[in-house]
């Protein structure tokens, strides 16, 4: 009860899927909250397969259209919450400024053309990955898919876990304060959990095992990115670092179908 709890108190603070009720705050749940960051991400992507499968296969529309409804919804159901936080990372990384500069950059209510620009150029990279991928859909294109959100959010999970805070308040900072290093010792059985289902559906392995190494890949960067540039983690931080991990995964996906999934 503890864990569903945790999960919806997820769909709360990071999609736009109404909660109708009340959540408690106190450590324990956020702490499951955080458990249930993979499946969080999990339950984006089975509606981001699930809305390619329905417009491709039972409506009329182009592949062009297809992709900018699919894009879209990635948008919509996220509520623009990890959107916030790249174009507020990227205002502050662009200032070339101190950590301590940086810090009080992303704090400004106000958007910066650095901004702006990144997130034009973010959203736009997805659009053409989204794009070239529904023009070869396979049913392991539907599988990856879904699996790109699970491992975005289990890499946000392992940096909530595994870097300072920059700072003592915010949302980041909340959530640190309830968790521990044991707490995503279930990460890795979500992940063979989930390889396991690829394989009950005779799919090849190459694409979830390629999809991995990059969002380990992609940890390690906003590992060292986040302690470098910002002094540790924050929201906007956290946020930043799973949009960054999305695009590169669906750029990851968009490679493998030229290159290890023929």
């Amino acid at each position: 009860m503890k864990f569903l709890t945790g999960f919806f108190i997820g769909l709360q603070f990071f999609t736009a899927v109404p909660i109708p009720r009340e959540l408690p705050m106190d450590s324990k749940y956020l702490g499951k909250a955080v458990q249930a960051f993979p499946l969080l991400g999990l339950f984006q992507g089975i509606i981001y397969a699930v809305l390619l499968y329905l417009l491709i296969e039972f409506t009329p529309f182009s592949h062009l259209a297809v992709a900018f409804f699919l894009w879209l919804v990635t948008i919509l159901l996220t509520g623009g919450i990890h959107l916030d936080g790249w174009i507020d990372a990227s205002d502050a990384y662009f200032s070339y400024g101190s950590k301590e500069k940086r810090l009080e950059i992303m704090k400004d209510p106000r958007t910066g053309a650095f901004g702006v620009l990144s997130v034009i150029v973010l959203l736009s990279c997805r659009l053409f990955f989204i794009f070239e991928i529904t023009e070869t859909t396979q049913l392991l294109t539907y599988i990856l898919i879904a699996a790109i959100p699970f491992f975005s959010k289990s890499v946000m999970g392992v940096l909530l876990v595994k870097v300072p805070p920059a700072k003592k308040e915010g949302l980041a900072a909340m959530f640190q304060q309830a968790v521990s290093p044991k707490l995503v010792s279930i990460y890795p059985v979500f992940i063979i959990l989930f390889a396991a289902l690829v394989v009950v559906l005779n799919e090849k392995m190459i694409g979830v095992v390629i999809l991995f190494l990059a969002a380990v890949g992609c940890y390690l960067l906003c590992r060292r990115n986040a302690l470098n540039w910002f002094g540790g983690i924050t929201g906007d931080v956290l946020g930043a670092s799973v949009e960054g991990t999305e695009v590169l995964l669906w750029m990851t996906l968009w490679l493998s179908h030229y290159f290890a999934m023929d």
